[in-house]
């Protein structure tokens, strides 16, 4: 099968340029079409006013399956990710059975084997109960078949735990990501411990219980030279944190959330939509978090796509469960209210959402260059349009961007040369 991608403006290693795209055989090609056959596709597709792009990357996403299916599933998840652009995306391991053994990890390996409509590539754990606190897990065995570990949804609560985990990830090249929160810290808040909680009377989740666990866990990176990854993060103490250890040389990259990047807590509403962890922080974080992607120190935008059942976002903000969907929104929120608004430019979103996070997770793809996977994204950035999640291909409907309007519609989603998104409204 070959499809010729006619008069697009493509995202090459050199940036935006006017350029056909030839896919066969599962390969994209840019630069050798003189020497093709391309008169000969089997398809035409008129790209006339629209970017094509490495497919997005998402290496924080919740897929809920095995364990949770009600709130949401493989196939809905990944049917999700192809709407949204993405054409591989790396789901948490709070799973039940949690996979920290390669006999738990098989059951979503086959999950993902008969129903992914993009490409997912899973976590271990960093213990094996997926808890912060408990032995390791089996770390050699998971290695093969992981793109690192994590215990997302739990902080590692000691040093010693975390020191010993990097120490063995270090030996099987594998990034230790780490959500970062220091449990004894929290003392029952649930959003963020600023003015919004004081006025409202809310309990509030202190900054200090993400950024000290990062200090603690970067000088621990140093110390052993493992690979450290920081999960969505939300205070401007952890960028300072992180710019400071990259100067320094210590292998530490991370990644922050599009509603970081655009709310704060003063966007806060008595809705379940609005609660996440980490919590939306005060204004002067969002802020530190936007130098943070302009001057390079956050490496990444993941969407931390969190989908629960409607029931379990419908108790306002104290009782709601923690999380929002993301996958579905991310790109044209980013695009609206940053490029748009010229907070940064088009080459830089898509280094942070496509390049960058296959780079640091040995991921292949990543760019449109002859002979690389076609996994494409084809966006219309001219289209005009109101987020609703009654379109949504995601069994979870709960995001603080209901009804914003945005620009910048994903219109195709290929992996491998094989179309696994295709928008068919007019």
């Amino acid at each position: 099968m070959t499809t010729l991608f006619k008069n697009g403006t493509v995202f090459t290693p050199r940036g935006f340029e006017k350029r056909d795209v030839f896919v066969s055989n599962g390969k994209v090609f840019v630069n050798s079409l003189s020497s093709l056959n391309i008169e000969s596709a089997d398809s035409v597709v008129d790209c006339t006013g629209k970017v094509i792009v490495p497919g997005f990357t998402d290496v924080h996403v919740h897929l809920r399956e095995p364990g949770f299916f009600y709130k949401e599933t493989i196939a809905t998840g990944t049917a999700a990710a192809a709407r949204g652009g993405y054409t591989c995306i790396c789901p948490m391991p709070n799973l039940n059975p949690v996979p920290s053994t390669l006999e738990a990890l098989q059951i979503q390996l086959d999950l993902i084997k008969d129903n992914a409509k993009v490409k997912v590539i899973p976590y271990g754990t960093i213990t094996m109960e997926q808890n912060g606190r408990s032995a390791l897990a089996d770390m050699e065995e998971l290695a093969p078949h992981v793109c690192a570990f994590s215990d997302d949804g739990k902080g590692v609560q000691t040093g010693d735990l975390m020191e010993s985990a990097m120490e063995r990830a270090k030996k099987l090249n594998k990034l230790i990501v780490a959500h970062c929160e220091d449990e004894s810290l929290l003392d029952g808040g649930y959003i963020h411990d600023g003015t919004y909680a004081r006025e409202h009377g809310h309990k509030g989740i202190c900054s200090e219980s993400e950024w000290k666990q990062v200090e603690r866990d970067v000088e621990l990176a140093e110390k052993t030279g493992a690979g450290y990854h920081v999960c969505h993060i939300s205070t401007k103490e952890t960028v300072d944190i992180i710019r400071r250890a990259k100067a320094k040389g210590i292998d530490v990259t991370c990644e922050t959330g599009p509603h970081y990047l655009v709310l704060s807590d003063a966007d806060l509403q008595e809705d379940g939509r609005f609660k996440m962890n980490p919590p939306l922080r005060d204004a002067k974080d969002r802020d530190a978090l936007i130098a943070g992607i302009q001057d390079g120190t956050i490496d990444m935008i993941a969407t931390d796509h969190a989908p629960h059942s409607a029931e379990e976002k419908a108790r306002g903000l104290e009782k709601s469960a923690f999380g929002i969907v993301g996958l579905e929104t991310s790109f044209p929120i980013l695009y609206t209210y940053l490029v748009k608004k010229g907070i940064i430019s088009l080459e830089k979103l898509i280094e942070l959402m496509s390049v960058n996070p296959r780079r640091r997770f040995g991921l292949s793809g990543g760019t449109i260059e002859d002979g690389q996977p076609a996994d494409l994204t084809v966006i219309d950035l001219a289209r005009h349009y109101t987020i609703d999640p009654a379109e949504f291909a995601s069994m979870g409907k709960s995001t603080p961007f209901t009804g914003w309007e945005v620009d910048g519609r994903i219109i195709m989603t290929l992996v491998e040369g094989e179309i696994r998104y295709e928008e068919t409204t007019a």
